[in-house]
């Protein structure tokens, strides 16, 4: 049985609302900090699955100057091995933290691909849904973002990597697919922002191509987050395990950043956070 809530609870929650096109509109792009409260991420799988370590990370990102935290209770990770969970279990794993994390002030992102768990977090406060599958996994995704009017990050996905396809061309039939299914369920376009989905489905040569030539993306009119914290594909470059990316995930980022992206998702939020804006305020001088 998956626990519902009532709609006061989440009508009380509302110190941490986003408003997404004030964040949109700084100079510099919004910090979205992550939260795996699992045993199995591929970066820090086990470190946060104890309510206090997960709200102590919470409040640690905060200060370092996170805009929004994303919450995660099934590792989605882009590497073989991950074990998918039932909903009862993410909730299970989220019911001890997510409304500690919702009275931080902070807007919080539920990170899931199941329409149950995201309503149920919705409920509780969460002011934005993070879509692993774009609208595709769950055919209640998009009826539920609609019925509740927030934000909806919406991520391309392939089942496996394919190094003979375009993945630029990929990537925008999949965006297409999922704004096609966002309208006919009445979801209200200036909610969705899109992410390429770094690392998922895609050969590492193919995640850095979507980080190049992510200016393309601007032709859909909609924000765009990145998250390449970590990825595999800087291990291509220069090896190393992902506790030993900080480097590579601020050059992507900063890459990002400077080919349109609105949002990044990081792990190392103070020098994700520091890097952007010490970026944003060279540019100005230009």
């Amino acid at each position: 049985m998956i626990a519902t809530t009532s709609r006061s609870v989440s009508a009380a929650a509302k110190a941490g609302r986003l408003d997404l096109p004030a964040l949109l509109a700084r100079p510099w792009p919004a910090v979205m900090g992550v939260l795996n409260i699992t045993p199995d991420s591929f970066s820090d799988g086990g470190a946060f699955i104890a309510p206090e370590s997960a709200l102590a990370q919470a409040r640690r990102m905060i200060a370092e100057g996170a805009d929004i935290i994303d919450i995660g209770a099934e590792s989605t990770r882009p590497y073989p091995g991950a074990q998918p969970v039932t909903a009862e279990e993410e909730l299970r794993r989220l019911e001890p933290v997510l409304s500690e994390v919702v009275a931080l002030g902070v807007p919080v992102s539920i990170d899931s691909m199941k329409s149950a768990v995201a309503g149920w977090a919705l409920e509780l406060g969460a002011a934005i849904a993070n879509d692993v599958w774009g609208l595709q996994g769950d055919a209640g995704m998009a009826r539920l973002i609609a019925e509740r009017n927030v934000p909806v990050v919406v991520m391309h996905n392939r089942d496996s990597a394919d190094s003979t396809i375009d993945i630029m061309q990929d990537i925008a039939a999949f965006f297409a697919r999922s704004l096609d299914i966002a309208a006919k369920a009445g979801v209200a376009r200036e909610n969705i922002v899109l992410d390429p989905g770094i690392g998922f489905g895609k050969t590492p040569e193919q995640s850095m191509t979507a980080l190049a030539r992510l200016g393309e993306l601007a032709s859909f009119g909609l924000p765009v987050l990145v998250g390449a914290s970590r990825k595999r594909f800087i291990s291509s470059v220069t090896p190393s395990e992902p506790q030993q990316r900080l480097g590579g995930s601020i050059a992507a980022h900063l890459l990002a950043a400077q080919n349109g992206a609105k949002i990044i998702r990081a792990h190392d939020v103070a020098e994700t956070v520091q890097a952007l804006r010490v970026a944003a305020a060279i540019g100005s001088l230009k």
